[in-house]
């Protein structure tokens, strides 16, 4: 029987302080053959591969969705400081050592896909191949600066509509999502406050040390791309301002054999909930497999 709601899971994961505790959410069985890492962007949590991990279910595949520490179903860290991408890759470490597979494919939109470039070029990783969603090897100042701008802000919803509403808004580069998809993205994008509002499912301290290590210039990510010798498909929003069209053709030149879709009506960052952009995917996952 395929798998229609993920399971939630939690592990201890160590950082500079303490303990902190990572959810992570689980489609497919213990005993599926492939397993697939899928790792959600800044702001936001594993659950927005819902609609794409059902069709991995059908596929043979065990698909893992984790929220960040600081998002989701995860803890918050008493030190904003230590919201950064070493905290990250220890923890998602952890998480890799529980799931006892030899191999593992990967799928990161945004920042998941920024933390799957560096784990895929750490030497004796165990990634069999590489997604990333709108994000690559070079990142415009300019992009990091519009998020910089909303990053943080905690708004206050009284209501789930008004919440919906708020992400329609933000989120509309993500694509056309019909109003059932809009409601669903809604419901796990918030959390419950104790005056019984709402307000997004993220630690707004997140924004502190992006703030803080603002660059000056464009962000150069290409030694990591260079490191990466695994099968890599790049995905980018049509009209993505973080994920160039110029940033996808230089990757190209350094990794002729990697794979590029580009999805229209969309920016930063394709959502994956629609049937023309997750079929691609998993035809191509499906090809890759042993």
């Amino acid at each position: 029987m395929i798998q229609t709601q993920p399971v939630l899971h939690f592990l201890n994961c160590l950082g500079p302080q303490r303990f902190h505790r990572m959810a992570f959410w689980q489609w497919g069985d213990d005993n599926a053959e492939k397993t697939i890492i899928c790792a959600h962007g800044l702001t936001r949590n594993g659950r927005d591969f819902d609609g794409l991990a059902p069709d991995l279910v059908k596929k043979g595949y065990r698909v893992i969705c984790p929220d960040i520490v600081g998002r989701g179903k995860s803890d918050s860290l008493e030190n904003p400081l230590f919201y950064h991408y070493d905290q990250y890759l220890r923890d998602l470490t952890v998480l890799l050592a529980a799931l006892r597979v030899e191999t593992v494919d990967w799928l990161g939109t945004s920042m998941g896909g920024l933390l799957g470039m560096l784990m895929a070029a750490i030497p004796g990783n165990i990634l069999h191949s590489l997604i990333i969603n709108d994000v690559g090897a070079m990142i415009p100042i300019a992009s990091l600066r519009r998020i910089g701008e909303y990053l943080g802000r905690d708004p206050v919803f009284k209501t789930l509509k008004d919440a919906e509403l708020y992400f329609r808004k933000v989120y509309a580069p993500f694509g056309n999502l019909t109003d059932n998809q809009w409601h669903h993205f809604t419901t796990n994008s918030v959390r419950n406050r104790a005056d019984q509002t709402f307000g997004p499912a993220y630690d707004p301290a997140i924004a502190v040390p992006f703030q803080q290590n603002l660059p000056e210039q464009d962000l150069n990510f290409q030694p990591v791309w260079q490191a990466i010798t695994i099968p890599a498909m790049m995905i980018r929003g049509s009209e993505s301002d973080l994920f160039l069209a110029e940033t996808v053709e230089q990757m190209k030149i350094i990794k002729p054999n990697s794979v590029d879709l580009c999805f229209e009506g969309c920016g930063h960052a394709p959502m994956l909930w629609d049937a023309n952009q997750i079929t691609p995917i998993i035809n191509w996952l499906v090809a890759l497999a042993p």
